[in-house]
C-alpha cells in the first residue's frame, strides 16, 4: 500500500489500482491508500458478488472490471491469471453481467494481441463496446499511431491503453497525441 500512497501523492490524475483485490476489505485498503478506482479480474470471475460489494461501497464509477479475452472459434473466452487459464465464460456475456453487478468501466485486454504490436483487436472491442453502456478501455497490441485511430473509430473504444511502446521509446506520447488530434480524435494537448 505504501507504493500506492507515494504514487497517489505525486499524481494529478485519477489513480486506478488492482492486482490482488480479492475482497471488499482489500478494495478499502487500496482506496484508503489513495487510489480513486479499483480494478478486479480473476477474483471477480471466481466470486462475482465482489463487483456488487465494491460498487455499493465506492460507486460504480470507481469499479473497473478487467477482462482478459482470447479468441476461441466464434466467441472470446474470459481468461484468468494473466491470460493463462480459461474461465470457460463468454467475454461479451461476462462484460454485460459485470456492468449489471456494478462495474462502471471495462478494461479489455486482447490476450491474442497483447505484446504483438500488431494493433488492437477492433472486432473484440467493438463487440464489447456495443454490448455495454459503460466506457471500454482497449488494451493489447498497440504500436503505431494508426492503431490508436483505428481502435477509436472501428473499435468504438472510449480509451486505449499502451505501455511498452511508451516506456521503450517506440512511440512518443506527444507525437501520438498530435496524430490523434490531426485525425479528429479528441485529446488533451500539449503533453
Amino acid at each position: 500500500m505504501e507504493t500506492i500512497r507515494r504514487v497517489a501523492a505525486e499524481l494529478s490524475i485519477p489513480l486506478t489500482a488492482g492486482g490482488g483485490i480479492r475482497s471488499l476489505e482489500d478494495g478499502r485498503a487500496v482506496v484508503r491508500a489513495g487510489a480513486d478506482k479499483v480494478t478486479v479480474n480473476t477474483a471477480a470471475v471466481e466470486r462475482p458478488e465482489l463487483i456488487s460489494e465494491l460498487s455499493r461501497e465506492f460507486g460504480a464509477q470507481a469499479v473497473v472490471l478487467a477482462i482478459d479475452a482470447k479468441h476461441n472459434g466464434k466467441h472470446w473466452d474470459v481468461m484468468l491469471r494473466g491470460g493463462r487459464d480459461s474461465a470457460s465464460r463468454d467475454a461479451i456475456e461476462w462484460a454485460k453481467s459485470g456492468v449489471k453487478m456494478g462495474a462502471g468501466e471495462i478494461l479489455l485486454t486482447s490476450v491474442d494481441r497483447d505484446g504483438t504490436q500488431l494493433g488492437f483487436d477492433t472486432e473484440l472491442t467493438a463487440a464489447i463496446s456495443k454490448a455495454v453502456s459503460v466506457p471500454v478501455i482497449a488494451s493489447g497490441g498497440a504500436k503505431l499511431p494508426e492503431h490508436f485511430v483505428q481502435i477509436f473509430q472501428e473499435g468504438a473504444a472510449d480509451a486505449a491503453l499502451a505501455a511498452s511502446i511508451f516506456h521503450d521509446g517506440v512511440q512518443p506520447i506527444r507525437t501520438l497525441k498530435e496524430f490523434l488530434a490531426a485525425n479528429g480524435i479528441e485529446v488533451r494537448l500539449p503533453c
